[in-house]
């Protein structure tokens, strides 16, 4: 069996290492657009580095892909398709509209061959450790046979229903993780000004109520002002961006939703776009009240 890994980003390349490790059962191919970066997942991981995404997808049963927006996936669309084999199941870990996972896996059907659309959550911490938890729209049967593949490299694969309810579950998740991440930022700040111990504080609401994968995962280093990994400002802004255009053409109202991306904004007009969005702590202590008093009475 031939699986087909394309885009070797910060996700892209631990799940492809994952699939990696069962060699006996499978033949793994890599394809990135970085020629470098897929000489060195090859050489680290005994792997086949190719030349191109055609040369990746012919004769694969499984082409797996991570990639940035909609414009790369329908740029690898373009190659893939009339590549792929009969029957071959596509699954794709990008985060994109639903439209454009309907629209790339209408043309896919229509070549005999079967999309998945599977964004994921659970961060770079998570496919390296092959914990993400993979949100799936498609066809039934295909999602049964490309389940064992996908749980080489997850903690949680779940059907959500047709086309583009993966992408939409990804919706919902980023709009519940933004507006805790922006209060863990309030809390943070409102904490350290009270003159609290923080990481004490951390540790009592890390047993209560408030708890969650961002505290348990980002409250500290958010406190350390740390933001050198994981998920970029700027893919986050993408992603809420995709959020609130489908919010619209649904004609429903996300007020907390759209303040956030506001304040990503700001994150990134602060030099920001590479940090982890959890940096949103560094637009509450730079935007406080507080400060921009102190700015008015300098002035």
């Amino acid at each position: 069996m031939k699986i087909a890994c394309i885009g070797l980003g910060r996700m892209g390349w631990h799940m492809a290492a994952h699939l990696a490790r069962h060699s006996d059962k499978h033949e793994v191919v890599v394809y990135d657009v970085n020629s470098e970066s897929g000489q060195q997942w090859a050489a680290e991981h005994n792997g086949i580095f190719v030349g191109s995404v055609t040369e990746a997808t012919s004769e694969s049963d499984f082409i797996v892909t991570s990639l940035p927006a909609d414009r790369e996936l329908l740029m690898v669309a373009d190659e893939v398709i009339p590549a792929i084999s009969e029957n071959a199941i596509w699954i794709d870990h990008s985060t994109t509209s639903a439209q454009a996972a309907r629209e790339v896996g209408a043309k896919v059907q229509a070549a005999g061959a079967y999309f998945l659309d599977a964004p994921v959550s659970g961060g770079v911490v998570g496919a390296e450790n092959g914990t993400i938890s993979v949100m799936t729209g498609g066809d039934s049967e295909a999602f049964s046979r490309a389940e064992p593949i996908i749980d080489l490299y997850s903690g949680q694969v779940r059907l959500m229903g047709e086309l583009g309810a993966g992408q939409l579950t990804k919706m919902t998740n980023q709009i519940c993780v933004v507006g805790l991440c922006q209060a863990l930022a309030e809390g943070l700040d409102f904490a350290t000004r009270a003159g609290l111990d923080v990481d004490n504080v951390i540790q009592a609401m890390l047993q209560g109520s408030s708890t969650s994968w961002q505290m348990e995962n980002r409250a500290e280093k958010m406190f350390a002002g740390e933001y050198d990994y994981g998920f970029s400002t700027v893919l986050m802004r993408k992603d809420v961006g995709l959020v609130l255009e489908e919010a619209a053409a649904m004609n429903i109202s996300l007020p907390v939703t759209a303040l956030v991306s506001q304040f990503l904004a700001d994150v990134e007009s602060m030099g920001g776009a590479n940090w982890d969005w959890c940096s949103l702590m560094e637009r509450q202590r730079g935007f406080s009240p507080s400060n921009n008093q102190d700015s008015e009475d300098k002035n």
